[in-house]
């Protein structure tokens, strides 16, 4: 039998994927030692800072590990314990979604992928006739949606597969944007969302296209982009305003995730009340 080289390409994805990810870490933790300032961890101001937020020193200080060491965790260039992970944390004032977020990155916790649509969700949404509801996988690109949602909603299926996008819709899409006013808050949300996803996929190439195209085609949010915050979508209640004769509506938008897998789709719910 003739060997193909499999088994050795494989193990070379897997470390060039290992190696993005450790990027990934590096920036993210960068991003929040800049956001911090030294009376939030009761610093004194000190000299003139040319860099904003902490030197790197002070973090390591604080997190009980070398400047070398920690340069060289924000450089991509090493690897760590998650006891340091636990520390840097603790000192960055992460929250625990961001705490997670660093420790998937190290490796301590399975990335998430890019499932395919669960046959089951359709029929689930299916069931709510008067409730709108679509799957989204973690990219936030729409899988399925059930009558209620194309009722109220522009219809997914009017639009191209390479754009069924839901953060891509609420930000480039007037119609999106009409029906909600409130939009930018509800856009922000689900950035966070995607990013703590892509963040764990950069080498997915799928993750890296609506990335690009996120930048191209909203340059103005730049400081969207360039923020590294991660969340999941938080349930809010918004005002949508369909169009005439019929009336305002209030909508609690939650979204439940019904498959046991990280990587399962995920499914936004609008639960709809008559002003």
């Amino acid at each position: 039998m003739t060997d193909t080289g499999t088994d050795t390409d494989a193990d070379t994805r897997a470390g060039a994927g290992h190696a993005s990810r450790r990027r990934e870490l590096g920036g993210f933790l960068r991003a929040h030692r800049e956001r911090l300032r030294p009376a939030d961890l009761g610093l004194p101001p000190g000299a003139r800072r040319r860099t904003p937020g902490l030197r790197r020193e002070e973090v390591a200080a604080l997190a009980g590990v070398g400047v070398a060491w920690y340069s060289w965790l924000e450089q991509g260039r090493v690897e760590t314990s998650r006891q340091v992970l636990d520390a840097v944390s603790r000192t960055l004032r992460l929250d625990a979604t961001s705490h997670a977020h660093v420790l998937t990155l190290a490796g301590y916790a399975a990335p998430e992928p890019l499932a395919a649509p669960d046959p089951n969700t359709r029929a689930l949404m299916e069931s709510w006739a008067d409730t709108p509801a679509l799957s989204l996988d973690p990219a936030l690109f729409i899988t399925a949606w059930n009558e209620a949602y194309a009722g109220l909603w522009p219809d997914p299926g009017r639009v191209p597969v390479a754009d069924r996008n839901l953060l891509l819709l609420l930000l480039t899409d007037p119609a999106h944007q009409r029906l909600l006013p409130t939009w930018e808050p509800v856009a922000m949300d689900l950035h966070r969302h995607f990013r703590g996803r892509a963040d764990r996929s950069p080498d997915d190439a799928r993750v890296r296209r609506l990335t690009a195209r996120l930048r191209e085609t909203r340059p103005d949010l730049d400081a969207w982009w360039s923020c590294r915050s991660v969340g999941d979508f938080a349930s809010r209640t918004v005002e949508l305003v369909p169009a005439p004769p019929a009336p305002p509506l209030r909508s609690t938008m939650t979204v439940l995730y019904p498959g046991t897998a990280s990587g399962t789709d995920s499914i936004l719910v609008q639960r709809l009340e008559r002003r």
